[in-house]
C-alpha cells in the first residue's frame, strides 16, 4: 500500500515501514484563522442590524418634522375667500370715486380687490395711488394684469392678503364691497387704524348702526359714505 500523510492532529500518518501513529506537527495556518473570521463575520452582522433599526426608528421622526414646514408655510390663499367675487358695475365705481371725492394726493385701499378695477379707475381719472387686497391668487394675477394694460401698474399694488390681517394706516380712502356681517366685523378695524377724514364708501351695505353721511342710489345700488370721526382710535 503506498505511503500516505497529511499534517493536523487529527490525521494519520503513515510511512513506509512504520504503524501509523497521530500526526502532531504544526496545523495549517488557514485552520488558526477560520475561528476570528467566523467572530468578525458575526460582529459585522451585529453591527448592520443595528444600523438598520437605527434608521428605522429615526425615519418617522424625520417625516413629522418634514410634514410642520409643511403645514408651516401653507400659504393664505388655501382659505376659502369669506366674500364671492362679484365685480363692482363701471357707472358704481364712477360714484364710489367721485362720492369720495378721490383726488391725487389721495391713496386709495380696496378691501377685496377683485380684477383690481377701483383703484385702476382711482389711478386712470385722479391720478391716486391704489392698493388692492385680495385673498384670491387668481384675482391678484388679473388685478396686474389689468393695471399693466391700463398703463398704471406704476401708481397701484396688490396685495395677496387676509384683508382683516393688511395694515390699512396709510389709506386716505377705503372702499368696498363685501357683505353685511364683513362690513361689522370690519368696522373696527377702520375707526382703529384709519386717520380722522379718512373716507371710507361702501357698495351695497351698510355698517350697522354706523349712520353713513351719504346714501346714494346708482341704477337701484346704493352706495355709502362715511368719513373717520377725529378720536375714532381711541373708541
Amino acid at each position: 500500500m503506498p505511503a500516505y500523510r497529511k499534517n493536523g492532529p487529527h490525521f494519520l500518518r503513515k510511512e513506509s515501514g512504520s504503524s501509523p501513529r497521530m500526526d502532531l506537527g504544526a496545523p495549517p495556518l488557514e485552520d488558526l484563522i477560520m475561528p476570528y473570521q467566523i467572530i468578525l463575520c458575526f460582529l459585522l452582522l451585529c453591527a448592520n442590524i443595528c444600523s438598520a433599526y437605527s434608521q428605522s426608528d429615526a425615519r418617522p421622526q424625520q417625516e413629522v418634522k418634514e410634514l410642520a414646514v409643511v403645514e408651516t408655510h401653507t400659504p393664505v390663499s388655501q382659505r376659502v375667500p369669506d366674500v364671492p367675487y362679484v365685480p363692482t358695475p363701471p357707472a358704481v365705481v364712477d360714484v364710489m370715486l367721485a362720492t369720495a371725492n378721490v383726488t391725487k394726493d389721495d391713496v386709495v385701499y380696496d378691501l377685496g380687490c377683485g380684477d383690481g378695477r377701483i383703484v385702476i379707475a382711482a389711478a386712470q381719472k385722479y391720478g391716486a395711488r391704489g392698493v388692492g387686497v385680495d385673498i384670491d391668487p387668481e384675482r391678484i394675477k388679473e388685478a396686474e394684469e389689468n393695471a399693466q394694460r391700463a398703463g398704471v401698474a406704476n401708481r397701484v399694488r396688490f396685495l395677496e392678503q387676509d384683508l382683516f390681517q393688511t395694515d390699512i394706516r396709510e389709506a386716505t380712502v377705503v372702499t368696498l364691497y363685501l357683505l353685511p356681517d364683513i362690513n361689522l366685523r370690519l368696522r373696527p378695524k377702520l375707526l382703529k387704524e384709519l386717520k380722522p377724514g379718512a373716507r371710507v364708501v361702501s357698495h351695497n351695505y351698510d355698517m350697522g348702526d354706523w349712520k353713513p353721511e351719504k346714501v346714494i342710489d346708482v341704477n337701484g345700488r346704493k352706495v355709502y359714505y362715511w368719513v373717520i370721526p377725529a378720536g375714532a382710535g381711541n373708541k
